[in-house]
């Protein structure tokens, strides 16, 4: 089995390549060869070396994606992406990696398969801010999008041309609309969405982190770890069983900024909390306060995808696979 991770250096895609490299038979058979690309060069666990190809390379380039697909992998993540933050301050940026990227990666494999047969599945990574308000207090899973920011559109977008693809028969594809990742490890990213982490991923190391926004924001959350689970998932399930339409929003945790901070509180004490710092940016704050809430993700959990159901789990998460089960 040849499997392909565009956006392998990210948060998500390391995590996934460590899964392969853990679980060697993750998707119900072994990988025989594992391509590895992002626009920074992306690292390989010393397990995957003897089968893994590590690509830097601009997906939205001339010529990127046809190179990419010529190799026909079998199963191909599309974690590939600007930010939302960044998409947003950065229109042209943000629509040549979101949009075109893709759309040259879809058409790359519709021209292979114009020749051959060759028809892989994609798991795409889409985004729970292609809902935009106004939205009832929870989103049901047939509720339409309008996306209020230029990332959401670019995900928005890619969906529509995700089922269309499908529905032809030029690839076997399942959109996965992510719930914001809490705690991503690592620095501080351009996401607007970042303090979400940095609140909790800071003060248990001992250092400083900012809020943004009121204690009163309300948003819809899920580990690293779940979302690792989520794309496993989704390159294994019969997706005859998902039909035409084919992109999911995940199952998540409805929380207050409020409930993190209680969480971190129950964890690390006050001291923890202490390290936080409010300063409204109210930048951050308008786009903020188009995001939805909360969902009612029947769908994709009857199908399979499991979430947390306790900001305390989702701290657990962090604390074990990124602390060594230990903190300041």
């Amino acid at each position: 089995m040849h499997v392909m991770i565009l956006g392998a250096a990210g948060m998500v895609g390391r995590k996934l390549v460590e899964k392969i490299a853990r679980e060697p038979l993750a998707f119900g058979r072994p990988v025989t060869r594992l391509t590895l690309a992002d626009a920074f060069q992306p690292p390989v666990p010393e397990a995957l070396q003897p089968v893994s190809t590590a690509l830097t390379i601009d997906l939205a380039g001339a010529g990127a994606a046809d190179r990419l697909i010529e190799s026909r992998p079998d199963l191909i993540f599309h974690l590939a992406a600007i930010v939302s933050g960044e998409a947003e301050a950065d229109f042209d940026k943000g629509y040549a990696v979101n949009l075109d990227g893709t759309r040259a990666l879809f058409d790359a494999i519709r021209k292979l398969g114009l020749t051959s047969a060759y028809v892989p599945r994609v798991v795409f990574a889409s985004s729970i801010a292609v809902f935009g308000t106004p939205f009832p207090e929870v989103i049901p899973d047939e509720f339409f999008t309008t996306p209020l920011t230029s990332y959401g559109t670019q995900k928005a977008i890619a969906e529509l041309l995700l089922a269309d693809y499908s529905r032809r028969g030029i690839f076997d594809g399942i959109g996965i609309r992510l719930p914001t990742i809490t705690v991503r490890p690592g620095a501080p990213n351009k996401a607007a969405s970042g303090f979400f982490s940095n609140i909790l991923r800071e003060p248990l190391v001992g250092k400083e982190a900012i809020l943004p926004v009121s204690d009163g924001v309300r948003h819809w959350f899920a580990s690293p770890r779940a979302a690792v689970g989520f794309f496993v998932h989704a390159a294994t399930i019969d997706t005859a069983r998902i039909g035409a339409r084919r992109n999911l929003t995940m199952p998540g945790l409805s929380a207050l900024v409020s409930e993190e901070i209680e969480a971190l509180r129950r964890v690390a004490g006050d001291k923890a909390v202490a390290l936080i710092k409010r300063v409204p940016d109210p930048v951050i704050e308008r786009i903020v306060a188009g995001w939805p809430t909360q969902f009612d993700a029947t769908r994709a959990s009857s199908l399979g995808f499991k979430a947390e159901t306790s900001f305390d789990e989702i701290l657990q998460v962090h604390i074990e696979d990124e602390l060594g089960g230990r903190f300041a």
